[in-house]
């Protein structure tokens, strides 16, 4: 036995959600760095080519798969191909979502079903038809996108804080589900970090600032700060992790 902990990808294949930008993308670029094959799922073909130029310049392996995530009878199939580039995936990073930023008396009902689809239907019944796959390898890591809004309320953001909320609890469902297979659970919950969803915050430095100020390290989120969480969750060294909500924020929550 060795105490030496493995971080260690090699032959894993990731699917990632929302992997065009963002921190999805980010994450795809930490697990290829890392040594796994990764597929980013999205909706836009040219920015999933964009990113897959990006993990191959840095001599990772990567394929696009464009998919409306958001289409709830489409997700079997998503599945299917997800397994075309590299074969059945061991992990998965459920990325992909949206904010739409509504009050709350402005919130339909297209609105709202959109948002929760993304954030729990999604996650939950694409992961489900990865799993055969998962156990057949005896090896599977999913890793959900929880939020600070999983636990406390920001405004105009009821559908995604909803949605926030439930993944989290999800996150856990699937950790009693399945961790017995080896296939563990978790979720990263980042803080403020520079992606298209949090633009209307970037775009107002003052509030961007007091943000920062919030925080016990007295920054907000680059994109590199989620790749080592990222790696520790869909790698070996997280075997007895599973069911956590691991916030990735700067200590906003801790303050």
């Amino acid at each position: 036995m060795t105490m030496r902990p493995d971080f260690d990808l090699d032959g894993r294949v990731a699917l990632v959600t929302g992997g065009s930008s963002g921190l999805g993308l980010a994450i795809g670029e930490a697990l290829a760095a890392s040594g796994a094959r990764v597929v980013l799922a999205a909706r836009r073909q040219d920015a999933l080519d964009a990113g897959v130029e990006r993990i191959r310049s840095m001599g990772g392996q990567a394929a696009a798969l464009s998919a409306d995530l958001a289409d709830a009878r489409g997700l079997d199939e998503v599945a299917r191909r997800a397994t075309e580039a590299f074969g059945d995936p061991q992990i998965v990073v459920n990325a992909a979502g949206v904010n739409l930023r509504q009050p709350a008396e402005e919130v339909d009902l297209a609105s709202w079903e959109l948002t929760l689809q993304l954030h729990l239907g999604t996650p939950f019944f694409l992961s489900r038809a990865l799993v055969p796959g998962m156990r057949a390898a005896g090896y599977g890591r999913i890793i959900n996108l929880a939020s600070l809004q999983s636990s406390r309320a920001f405004p105009d953001s009821a559908p995604y804080g909803a949605g926030k909320g439930g993944i989290a609890q999800l996150t856990r469902a699937m950790a009693e589900a399945w961790s017995r297979h080896g296939i563990n659970a978790n979720a990263l919950a980042p803080g403020f970090f520079p992606t298209e969803l949090t633009s209307p915050v970037f775009d107002d430095a003052a509030r961007s600032e007091a943000l920062a100020r919030q925080t016990a390290i007295g920054r907000n989120g680059r994109l590199e700060d989620i790749a080592g969480p990222a790696v520790f969750l869909a790698s070996p060294a997280s075997a007895y992790v599973t069911g956590q909500i691991l916030h990735v924020d700067g200590g906003f929550t801790a303050k």
